[in-house]
Order: C-alpha cells, then structure tokens, then sequence
C-alpha cells in the first residue's frame, strides 16, 4: 500500500553504489536493522553527530594547537622507524616546520603519498611533541586536484567497527541522489519559520556548508525534528480517533458502593483526587471509550481513585480489572483494595503466574460467572484462559512498563472496556504528549493531608561507617530502613554496591535484623523478604531497585541509597518515596562516591531541595534527555531518531496543534495535503496509523 514514489527510500542500502553486500551488513549493525537490511532511508535519517572544519588553513607557525588545521606543506625528509619507532616526515613552509607522524606504517605508500620536494595539502589534528608541531596520522594527504575537492566542513558520523567516515559520507551522498521530489507536507505558516524543504534541509544536514549548520538547534535539525514529532502527532491521533469510534458504552452509577467506599476511608480526598474521580466518571458515563492517564507524584493516592473507578463500572453491572508490572506491586494494590471493596460488598481476586491449580479454577469460574467484580493481577491477566462476563474497565498501573502495543490488550477482554492508565512517574509535559498523546490527562499532585516532608541529606561512602552506627541507634527506637544498592553481585570490574555484598556486611553488625531482596530472586522469596520486612521481622531490607514502585511499609522510615550518583533523578525520588508513608518523621540518605561530576551534583542538589515529583521530572528530562526519564528506553517507547524531547519541546506542541488542524479538517487524509501526510508517515514508519482508515 506504500506510494511508488517513496519505493526508492526503502531499496535495500546494498544496492548504493559503494556499499554493496559486505558494506551494506555493516550497515545492518549500524542502524540497527536486525528484522530486515537497512535501507537507503535509514541512512538519509542517520545524521551525523559533529563535524570538522577544513577551513582553517593557517600557516604552520600560526595553526593553532589542539585543533584540525590544513596545511601547505613541502616535503623535506623521510625518516624512516628505528626498530618499533614510527615513520616521520618532515615537512615546512615559509614561517615553521611540521612533522607528520605515522605508526605501523606502510612504507612505500607513504613515500608515495609525500614525495620528497613535493607540495602536499595536511589535515589534521595539530599537536606539541618535544617544543616541535607534529600531526599524527594526518586525516587529509592531498594535491592541488584533491583539495578542491575537499568539502570545507565535512560530517562526522556515528560508525560500528569496520566502516569508516568516507564509507558512511559516500552511501549518504549516494541515498541523497534517490530522493525523490516530495511535495509539501507543512502548512504555510509553519514554513514561515525560514525552514527549508524537507529535502533541502536533509541535504544540508549531510554536505554542511559550516559546522551551525549541523546544531540540534538549528533550521535543518529542526525542520526534520518537527516532521518526525508532526508523523508521530497525526498516527496518535488516528490511534485515538479510532478507539473512540469503536464501540464504547455509557457506564452510569448510581453511586451505592462509591459511598460506601468513601465513607470507609480514613481520610478526606484531596481537591486533586475529587477532581480526578469526577474527570473519570464523566469518562465513564460518556458512550466514547475512556483511554485516560493518571499521573500521581509518590504516596498521592491513585490507588483509591482507581477503586473508585472500578466501583462506578460495577454499579453499572460490568467488572474491572488492574494490572501490575510486578508480582509485588499486584499483591500490593489487592492488599490495599480487598479491605475497602469488602465493605461495599465487592469480592475481589488476586491472579499471578504463581496461583494453585485449585484457586485459579475458582478464580476462573468466578470471572467467569460475573460471582468476582475486581481481578488484580500481573500480565497473566491478559492470558487466553481468562475470560470475564463483562469487563468494563481495565486498570493498568505503571503502564510504560508494558509498552504501548500492550496497552489494550486487557481491554480486549470485553465489549467497549473503558482504559485507565496510571503511573506514579511525574511525567514532564512534552513526555506526556509525545508517549501517550492518544490519552486525556489527569494529574494528583497535593500529598495526603498529614504527611511529613523528607529530610534529604547527600553523604559521601567515605563516612558509611557513621551512617551504619546511626542505623543501629534507629532501629533501637524501632526505625526499619530500607538500603538500596545498584547491583545484585559484585564483580571485579564493576565498584558499584551490589546487595547480595552489602547484606552480607550489615549483617556481621545486625545478624538476621538484615533481610535482602532483588528481582533475580523468584517470586516466592521475593515475596517471603517483603512480608518479613512489613511485619518487622526484619529491620533492614537490602534491595535492589525491585522496591523502586509501589511498595508501601509505613513502618519504614530511613532509605539508604549507595551510589546515589548512578541514579537518575525521577527513579532517585521514586526510592525516597518507599519512606515517608506513615506519622513518624522520615530521612533519605544519599550515599555517594566523590569527586561528583556537574550532572551528578545537581541531580543530587535538586533532590534535597524539593519533593515536588513533577519539578524533578522537568529537570530530570532537561539533564538526561527523555530515553531515560520513564527508565530504560520501553517497547513502546516512541524511539525518536532526530527528534530531542529535552531540546524540541515547542515543536512537539506545535506539531500536536498542527496534527489536530489537519486531521479535523480532513479526517480520512484523502485531500491533496492529506495525501502528502500519508508520506510522511511513511517516511517516519508510523504508518500502522493508516491500517486503521483502512480498516474503516
């Protein structure tokens, strides 16, 4: 269904002139083509990463040091290696000289290359060694002819091993040539910006006149940045225009059990959570399908917004279901609801991987059977086997954990199931719309009434014998501390705290006060070190991020966490957020390794200054860029190649705006512009977006 015109983009890159078969599967390594061979659009969206400057090209006395200079050289003298040595060539001109460096080299391609007497063109980094100027392994060795033909500033590329510069500026120069003429996919005032065409600007971005040409920032960088945003924008939008379509019905309550529930809490709801209920059950009631994001900073009470949600489907005859990443987080939200669902009347079941044969047989037939109103579970939830009487809404807690594709599987358990996501990620506002764009927004961000605010303090390791003697005076008062290590094994090359070392120290002072948990461990034991740190078995639990989501021991007052640097910010205030959960007063020590680096020390800084998760995420994306902010870089993640979220943020929202007018103008893109959107979404691969006007 791909338009012809676009068939020379995604020919195979072997087939450039230069690359052929042996190049093109360095190619594949490169950019990452493991499903299929890369293709002559891979390496047009392959920009380069810096560039140098050929330009300078002062006289050897005044070329500066520490930078690429080309030369006007004449050749002097051959000195070729004593024993191990290198081969040197001395060359001048009119106000220095300049020796030219090479080692392992071959001989006679050297004399060759510099013969004696002759004026030769050197480019290079310019070097001191013993008082003399020198560049080692000249980048350039040219002739009159040759430095004509020299770009003046020339692209450098991310490479793998075996391919070099000139493979990777040729195959692009080449791919360039396939470019078809496209037409103009932007509105016109978009392009008053003085951006360029899309080709124009690819072009410039791989023959770069002066090395701003190739800034992030830049009119190039940023038209082809607000293209990629522009195609993600519209296939979000297609996406949600689809499911809203799709059948969806009224869920009215009449709000018998909400009530209840309400009335059994023991705590008002903030203004934030009223307001989220009262956004949700309007979704509810509407006959559109709900696909909504609740985003809640630490310990802000999404849990009950949740089960006020599900309360409402149920009063409407239907069931619910939530869904956890982890068999903890599960066990967790079932701890949490079970109590207050049995009060209004509602039973509720837990399914995991790890359920009786027995129990899940009942569990079965009671989803079944319509007998269970809530399933909470992990993604065994989503298995074949499980099948509801009338699911009505799916709960799905941490969601970027499962990636997008899995976002509406559980809801294809049911007839127009209703989608609430949730995520105790503050998501900074340019990540929200570019990850979940397809979704309303709601956002808790007021604390409970009566929790106490942190106290931060960063320690360095060097005093981790002071802070194991306050621990012993903590836990004498009845403290429980969490101690959260990086790794789960030392090894000789890495210096990173692991927790199985680390538990084996604190245990020589606290014997089996010390419990340990981390995710190589199977779930029964997880399980067993959770439950023995929540009854106060255990006074210390050394883990690994496992506890990072979820976990909730009021009991717990003091959080440990070594190599406080190694974190990222959003996952650093995550752990801190396992304390503070209860009336006693709650510390976070952040155990580091000196020297601290410029990022590391204001990551560090910001946390001790606020518990504000929202602030933290916007800082956490201005200091890391936004393949980290959600964790490790997600299945469903966007996975933007040109596009920066950290840099781009304006024209991520302009490209929403922009998606919005053009689809509603023309919602099937069958118009002339809209023929040349269905291009771009080609082009940027969201074209599974198009399957769905396919679809009907």
């Amino acid at each position: 269904m791909r338009p012809s015109l676009l068939d020379p983009l995604f020919a195979e890159a072997s087939a450039l002139p230069g690359v052929g078969p042996k190049t093109g599967k360095l190619f594949d390594r490169l950019l990452g083509a493991t499903e299929r061979p890369a293709r002559v659009l891979d390496i047009l969206l392959h920009l380069p990463v810096s560039s140098i400057d050929r330009r300078n090209r002062p006289k050897i006395a005044q070329a500066p040091v520490g930078a690429v200079s080309t030369l006007e050289v004449r050749v002097t003298e051959h000195r070729p290696p004593r024993g191990k040595g290198p081969f040197r060539v001395l060359t001048e001109d009119d106000t220095g000289d300049l020796t030219l460096v090479f080692f392992r080299a071959n001989q006679g391609w050297v004399e060759k290359a510099l013969p004696l007497g002759a004026i030769r063109w050197v480019s290079g980094l310019v070097e001191i060694f013993d008082f003399y100027k020198q560049m080692v392994h000249p980048d350039r060795i040219l002739d009159e002819a040759g430095l004509a033909a020299l770009p003046p500033v020339e692209p450098v590329y991310g490479l793998t091993e075996g391919l070099f510069q000139r493979i990777v500026a040729k195959a692009a120069a080449a791919a360039l040539d396939r470019l078809p003429g496209l037409p103009e996919w932007l509105e016109d005032k978009t392009l008053r910006a003085g951006w360029e065409s899309f080709e124009a600007s690819l072009a410039k971005l791989h023959h770069p006149q002066q090395p701003q040409d190739l800034a992030v920032e830049g009119k190039f960088w940023a038209r082809l940045a607000y293209d990629e945003l522009l195609s993600h924008q519209l296939a979000l939008r297609l996406v949600r225009a689809k499911m809203q379509i799709l059948r969806g019905r009224a869920q009215i309550g009449d709000g018998r059990l909400t009530t209840r529930i309400l009335a059994a809490l023991p705590f008002e709801l903030t203004g934030d959570q009223k307001k989220a209920v009262g956004e949700i059950s309007a979704d509810l009631a509407s006959d559109k399908r709900m696909l909504r994001l609740l985003q809640g900073d630490v310990g802000s009470g999404k849990t009950v917004v949740a089960l006020l949600a599900m309360a409402q489907a149920i009063e409407a005859r239907r069931q619910a279901a939530l869904m956890a990443p982890t068999e903890i987080l599960a066990r967790q939200h079932f701890a949490t609801i079970k109590p207050l669902a049995e009060v209004a009347g509602l039973t509720v079941a837990l399914i995991t991987g790890r359920d009786k044969a027995s129990e899940r047989r009942a569990t079965l037939e009671g989803l079944a059977s319509g007998a269970i109103h809530i399933a909470i579970g992990t993604h065994a939830l989503v298995q074949d086997e499980v099948a509801f009487a009338d699911l009505g809404i799916a709960v799905i807690d941490e969601q970027h954990r499962f990636g997008v594709h899995q976002r509406l599987t559980l809801a294809d358990k049911g007839d127009g199931v209703d989608v609430l996501a949730m995520t105790a990620t503050p998501i900074p506002r340019t990540l929200a719309l570019a990850y979940f764009g397809d979704m309303e927004f709601s956002a808790l961000r007021e604390k409970p009434p009566g929790r106490l605010p942190i106290d931060t303090r960063a320690v360095n390791v060097e005093r981790i014998d002071e802070v194991v003697a306050g621990l012993g005076r903590a836990i004498k008062t009845g403290a429980r501390v969490y101690w959260v290590c990086p790794l789960v094994e030392g090894s000789e090359d890495s210096d990173l705290a692991a927790a199985q070392d680390r538990a084996e120290d604190l245990r020589k002072f606290f014997g089996a006060q010390v419990g340990l948990v981390h995710g190589q461990m199977k779930g029964r034991d997880k399980d067993a070190a959770m439950e023995a740190f929540a009854a106060g078995d255990t006074k210390i639990l050394v883990a690994t991020t496992v506890i990072e989501v979820g976990v909730n021991v009021p009991e717990a007052t003091i959080m440990v966490i070594e190599h406080a640097e190694r974190f990222g910010l959003s996952q650093l205030h995550q752990l801190r957020g396992r304390v503070g959960r209860g009336a006693a007063k709650s510390s976070c020590i952040l155990l580091y390794a000196g020297p601290l680096g410029e990022t590391a020390r204001a990551r560090l800084e910001i946390l001790r200054q606020t518990e504000d998760g929202f602030r933290i995420a916007e800082e956490d994306l201005r200091l890391r860029g936004e393949g980290e902010v959600l964790g490790a870089r997600q299945s469903g993640a966007p996975g933007f190649k040109i596009a920066r979220l950290d840099l781009h943020a304006d024209l991520l929202r302009a490209a929403r705006d922009e998606a919005e007018r053009a689809l509603a103008s023309d919602p099937e893109l069958s118009s002339v512009k809209g023929q040349s959107l269905r291009l771009l979404l080609y082009i940027f691969e969201r074209d599974q977006a198009l399957r769905l006007l396919r679809a009907g």
